[in-house]
């Protein structure tokens, strides 16, 4: 059974681009273009990742985060956030969550492969 990825980004061209990057992967890659979406789809079928936009509305990835840990008590789902923010490092940092990476946009296909890989293995 392929692993299956959810992808929660606001911005249509990046969904896009990450179907076909997740599929050239072997993985099977789950498109939401919200938080709130992704929350309500992510309890009823936990995927095996997330990969997660920090920057959306009107659930912003640090919010997804809090509520998929806290009030869905998943922790051992691995998140890795996409963002363009240099500051969102010092924030994962201060999270001390093994199960939480991150990926500064532009994301490049070996980046985004080395990541998944290593939480996926």
């Amino acid at each position: 059974m392929k692993h299956k990825i959810v992808v929660v980004e606001d911005d249509q061209p990046i969904l896009d681009l990450m179907e076909i990057l997740i599929k050239k992967m072997d993985y099977d890659p789950v498109l939401i273009p919200n938080g709130l979406d992704a929350l309500t789809y992510v309890r009823s079928d936990p995927p095996s990742l997330i990969l997660l936009d920090i920057m959306m509305s009107p659930l912003s990835g640090w919010e997804f985060l809090e509520r998929l840990r806290n009030e869905y008590n998943m922790r051992e789902t691995p998140v890795i956030l996409f963002t363009a923010s240099p500051l969102a490092q010092e924030k994962i940092a201060e999270l001390h969550d093994p199960k939480l990476g991150i990926l500064q946009k532009p994301v490049t296909f070996d980046e985004l492969k080395t990541t998944v890989r290593k939480f996926l293995s």
